[in-house]
Order: C-alpha cells, then sequence, then structure tokens
C-alpha cells in the first residue's frame, strides 16, 4: 500500500483509456455476492432507478481497486447482514460540468462530522470500537483518494439516508462521442496524408 502511494506521489502518468464505472461497479457486485454470500449488495442509479454507463477517461486497474477499498471498508465497517448499494451515473457538479459519479452506500453507524473531513487521511482511523475491532493499515481510503485525485476527480463521504455513510467518487465525463469527432479522429488520423477524414462523426 504505501508503495503505491509513493509510485501515485511521484505522478507516474496512468494507463489512460476510455473506461466505464458502471462496469466496474457491477463486476465489484458479482465479485462480493460470490465471495459473501450473507451480505446483500445491489447495484441502483443515483436516484434509485436503473444505473446507466458512466464513462470516464484512466486507468481501469486503479478504479478498480478504488471500487474494492470501498466496497471493503463497506463490508469490514458494518455490521453483516445489513445491505450495501453501489449507485452508478451521471450528474452536473456544482460548477455545471458533467461527472461520472459512483457512490458506494452502507447501512452502518456512519461517520461523525468531526471525523468526516479525515477518513481519507494516511493512517488515519477513526476512534470507535468498530475500528479498533477490525484494525487495518489505515491506508485504505488514503489510496482512494490519492487514485481518484489522479483522475482530476474528488471523493467524499456523505450520510446515507435512514443512517450509514454514503462514499461518493465523482470524476470527469468522457463524451466519447466529442471524443470521436474531435480533431484527429477518423480513420486516416495521423496517417500524414490529411484524406481519410470522411468518415469521423460530425458535431
Amino acid at each position: 500500500d504505501l508503495l503505491l502511494l509513493a509510485r501515485i506521489d511521484e505522478q507516474r502518468p496512468l494507463q489512460q483509456k476510455p473506461a466505464d464505472l458502471l462496469l466496474v461497479a457491477n463486476d465489484a457486485v458479482v465479485d462480493t455476492q460470490a465471495s459473501d454470500r450473507g451480505r446483500a449488495i445491489t447495484l441502483t442509479g443515483l436516484d434509485g432507478g436503473p444505473p446507466g454507463p458512466a464513462p470516464v477517461l484512466g486507468d481501469e486497474a486503479k478504479l478498480r481497486q478504488v471500487v474494492g477499498n470501498l466496497v471493503g471498508n463497506a463490508l469490514r465497517y458494518t455490521p453483516e447482514g445489513t445491505p450495501i448499494e453501489l449507485a452508478v451515473g451521471v450528474r452536473d457538479g456544482d460548477d455545471g460540468a458533467r461527472q461520472s459519479v459512483l457512490e458506494v452506500r452502507d447501512h452502518g453507524p456512519g461517520v461523525p462530522d468531526e471525523e468526516a473531513a479525515r477518513i481519507f487521511e494516511r493512517f488515519y482511523r477513526a476512534d470507535t470500537s468498530r475500528t479498533r475491532e477490525t484494525g487495518g493499515s489505515g491506508l485504505g481510503l488514503a489510496i482512494v483518494a490519492a487514485i481518484v485525485g489522479a483522475h482530476a476527480g474528488t471523493v467524499r463521504v456523505a450520510n446515507t439516508d435512514g443512517g450509514g455513510a454514503t462514499l461518493v467518487v465523482s470524476l470527469p465525463f468522457l463524451d466519447e462521442a466529442a471524443e470521436n469527432s474531435g480533431p484527429g479522429a477518423g480513420p486516416g488520423a495521423g496517417s500524414g496524408d490529411g484524406g481519410s477524414s470522411g468518415d469521423t462523426a460530425g458535431t
């Protein structure tokens, strides 16, 4: 974990490719259902409806680690039998820009307001009995914050309706249509002859 954080601190280039948070979340749900059959974990949309695509440009392996850490955190720090939801979709940010969003919602004891601002710090562990019992390195959420930050995104904690904690990851929305129709797009891009642009989608 420390080695991963050191590499992120060095700002090594990420493997930037199109990815979809919906696929990443769905795989996390399937994996958790297989490994912990006693825990109800479901995939939903941000508004409670069906989940929708949430395209981003990023390192899919590291994004999977983000979701894995968040789900693992929810499993570790909530009572057995309490449900977990992964919510995925797109919404406008405070600045009006579209964001691809993934939320991990649990129904445990939640995070006190005075600790919410610190849970993403390295080696910080909330001083609660549940944390002392479960242990942990205190690096899981710090890794989440570092990876999300390297993707120009944000992560925060909010209250789950009815009680519990919701970890909210927001990443820049990838407009794939714009990407495909932008400069350099099309089969002849980069060939130098400039004569194969007819298949490029118009805007």
